[in-house]
């Protein structure tokens, strides 16, 4: 496979750029969203800003300190979303307020409204049934019901409405406000001017708003169980350490010296003390002590792991079975988990590419329906009674003579009632918030599912990449195989003895941390042997490393970095190289000053997993190469027992051309069309290559360029997951792509039927409290759709 040239390196005046977090309230659709980030976008030095309706949270891009989010949150505020920004400072604030139990307090509030609705809803009904109670049957009581349902569960959808009105940002509230005021006054004047002649249909505000409370109630209970995932990762951030006072003290584990404080005081370097059933409060290193933790909230891992003194530990994870004492190496937002909270909530408000014809419809949606509703007036009242004069709604509040009131059955409406009826249902049935949802809740889902197994996807963005992947990337060393190679064979090929070569590498292999240096060192010590001092190291990554030992030039490598030292290596050699390479094995050159001197081979072994993970994705219709730094020999071996073919292997690249490597296949020109690549790595030396593939994974890394570069980190070590994230972005994508179609296709289908398009034919139509219904349960069926993503299992 031929390589296009490196590409060039980021310029080091690149300004940095800040994330800021602001909790927006008060928005109800995806008209709302669109007026938050019209608001937010008048700041100049903004870069990018999104808004989700589904956690109500606003993510800012700008570069560092030239936006204050103080001024943005009251901007926010002075236009009818009270906001408050996220700060670093706040963050253990923002976890106390406890959103679990806000959801609680929101949900009991919407329960109670439903219910005064509920009442109001049953007493306009049964004055359809019936004359045993006169009252029921009386006009003025039915009116009072109205009444009292626009002043108390109404009320604050109607405050809601006019005020985005009134601030040029008109939503799903002011909809429903029109539809439900417009019919209480046409009511109201029929009542109280009998000689018009009008019916009164005080029963259509009342339902209208029984219904649409009902599919909030149930809308927002539904928004719970999607955030449920989240909301449990965020309980996992530990409240409580126990600091000891004197880390001298043998005394530790027995409680001496010990204070508690706020785990988001800790400060580096501390020490604390953490006892059987307690939450590991910050990342640190056991000092003393043994114990198992349990693990599961960061890796899905139910197994608990030994760690012992010298072992790492995590904020968050559980201390099950021994006290012990660690010293703190990470702490409050600095943390691993602090790290995951902020990757997912951030990933939440990243939206996909499919989404944006539904931002453009939404700022536009409000208008657009009431503008057709108007259209639907004008067109009902001037024409459409006059082509069809036999069209009529049946059922309405009709006086029957001049002064009492009382209901009965409507056989025929004024064309002016009939047109200001269809004119409701047409503002009423209209959704903007099925198409605000549709997205951001099957993300929410998504994301935390996919969090509490181990698998951080960065958002909506990187599912849609996802869905569209061909190819995935597998670097070799640590992914495919362990990581941890051992040597197989050391040969001299001087009078040198293999136990000095061994030493000599070892000497000079002493300076650096690659695994195959891990290797020779493992070797050395093993055969206890003493590694003499070595000095003026220098690295060369992807092809070697040399060292002064004995005032004697040391070098290890490839060919390729002996060759760059002048030193040639001889047909004999070479035919050994390759015989050792095509057993799967990673060749070392050792050379004393500037003679070859020695071979040094390597052996790692294959993953258990990898072989199925490989033929998993090849049953997905991906394409899978390797990519390595190592010989030819030495991949193809490892490709066989993977049962790929020479030609997806890519060898001999250096980690400083991965990412050429990746653009390579990006851009080839024997495809009809380029291909989407994802590059599985360990984020480290390859980090380049991850940041240039459309889709970067890091494979078992909590490093912070991981966080950075991979748009898919995988906290267990384990390929299999590789399938798994793939397979859960690829399931949600799909419940976005269902959502948003069922969103367009229920407006596209209910705002026709709303309008009477079958009125003149089938004698059908929606009433308002049908159309009412009918949107209440759109919004419905999006978040239920999505919350059965939870349902979501890996398909081995």
């Amino acid at each position: 496979m031929q390589l296009v040239p490196e590409t060039e390196n980021i310029s080091e005046n690149t300004p940095i750029i800040e994330k800021i977090i602001l909790d927006v309230g008060g928005m109800k659709c995806a008209g709302c969203v669109k007026a938050v980030e019209r608001q937010l976008s008048q700041n100049p030095h903004i870069k990018n800003s999104c808004v989700n309706l589904a956690t109500e949270v606003a993510v800012v891009e700008a570069e560092v300190g030239t936006v204050d989010a103080e001024e943005l949150a009251q901007a926010l505020t002075a236009t009818g979303f009270p906001s408050q920004p996220r700060t670093a400072n706040s963050q253990g604030d923002h976890n106390k307020l406890d959103p679990e139990a806000k959801q609680r307090q929101e949900m009991q509030e919407a329960v109670r409204q439903l219910i005064i609705a509920f009442v109001l809803l049953l007493f306009s009904g049964l004055g359809h049934f019936g004359n045993h109670l006169p009252i029921l049957n009386n006009i003025w009581f039915h009116c009072g019901l109205a009444t009292v349902a626009l002043l108390i569960p109404g009320r604050s959808i109607i405050k809601d409405g006019w005020l985005g009105w009134l601030r040029g940002a008109p939503n799903m509230n002011t909809l429903v406000s029109l539809g439900t005021l417009t019919a209480y006054t046409a009511s109201l004047v029929a009542l109280l001017f009998p000689q018009m002649g009008w019916e009164c249909f005080f029963d259509e505000p009342v339902m209208m708003l029984g219904f649409i409370l009902l599919g909030r109630t149930l809308e927002k209970q539904a928004r719970g169980k999607a955030a449920s995932a989240f909301r449990q990762l965020l309980a996992l951030q530990p409240q409580i350490a126990k600091l000891i006072v004197n880390p001298d003290s043998e005394k530790y584990i027995a409680g001496a010296n010990i204070i508690e404080i706020p785990a988001q005081q800790v400060k580096v370097g501390e020490w604390l003390q953490v006892l059987p059933g307690d939450k590991i409060p910050v990342d640190g290193e056991v000092r003393f002590g043994q114990t198992t933790v349990d693990e599961s909230m960061l890796t899905g891992e139910s197994v608990p792991v030994i760690k012992q003194s010298g072992d790492n530990v995590t904020a968050g994870t559980i201390n099950q079975s021994g006290a012990i004492a660690i010293q703190a190496t990470r702490t409050g937002n600095d943390t691993t988990l602090a790290h995951i909270v902020a990757l997912v909530e951030t990933a939440q408000t990243r939206k996909a590419p499919v989404q944006k014809l539904a931002d453009t419809v939404a700022g536009y949606f409000t208008y657009g329906v009431i503008t057709a509703s108007l259209f639907t007036f004008l067109f009902w009242y001037f024409l459409g009674t006059h082509i069809w004069p036999e069209v009529n709604i049946s059922s309405g509040m009709e006086m029957i003579s001049p002064g009492v009131h009382q209901l009965v059955e409507n056989t025929q409406y004024s064309g002016l009632l009939i047109s200001l009826k269809l004119a409701i249902a047409v503002m009423v049935v209209a959704c903007p918030c099925a198409l605000g949802l549709a997205t951001p809740t099957a993300i929410l889902v998504g994301t935390g599912l996919g969090a509490k197994k181990g698998l951080l996807i960065k958002g909506g963005d990187v599912l849609e990449k996802v869905h569209q992947l061909n190819t995935i990337v597998f670097d070799k060393t640590g992914t495919l195989t362990t990581g941890k190679p051992q040597i197989t064979d050391c040969v001299s090929l001087t009078d040198i003895d293999k136990s000095a070569l061994l030493q000599l590498a070892a000497a000079v292999e002493s300076g650096t941390y690659h695994p195959l240096a891990t290797a020779i060192n493992q070797a050395a010590t093993a055969q206890n042997l003493s590694i003499p001092n070595a000095e003026q190291f220098h690295t060369e990554p992807g092809m070697g490393v040399s060292a002064i030992v004995d005032e004697k030039t040391i070098l290890l490598g490839n060919r390729e970095w002996l060759n760059w030292h002048g030193i040639t290596i001889t047909d004999t050699v070479q035919a050994q190289i390759e015989t050792l390479a095509t057993a799967g094995k990673t060749v070392i050159s050792v050379a004393i000053e500037n003679s070859l001197a020695g071979l040094i081979a390597v052996s790692d072994t294959l993953r258990t997993e990898a072989k199925a993970t490989v033929e998993q994705l090849q049953k997905m219709g991906l394409q899978v190469i390797i990519l390595s730094g190592d010989r030819p020999e030495a991949v193809n071996a490892i490709a066989q027992q993977l049962g790929l073919e020479a030609t997806n292997v890519i060898a001999g690249i250096p980690p400083a051309q991965k990412a050429s490597a990746i653009q390579s296949l990006q851009t080839s020109t024997n495809k009809t069309t380029s291909s989407i690549v994802a590059m599985v790595g360990d984020g480290i030396n390859d980090a380049p290559a991850l940041s240039q593939a459309d889709v970067g994974i890091a494979l078992h890394s909590g490093t912070d360029i991981a966080m950075e570069t991979a748009e898919i980190i995988l906290m267990r070590d384990s390929l299999s997951d590789v399938v798994a994230s793939i397979q859960l972005s690829r399931a949600t994508f799909q419940k976005i792509r269902q959502n948003l179609f069922w969103a367009f296709a229920y407006n596209t289908i209910g705002i026709p039927l709303a309008a009477g398009v079958l009125l003149p034919y089938f004698n059908f139509v929606l009433s308002p409290s049908n159309a009412a219904a009918l949107m209440a349960f759109s919004s419905v069926s999006v978040v239920t759709n999505s919350i059965l993503l939870r349902n979501f299992t890996h398909q081995q």
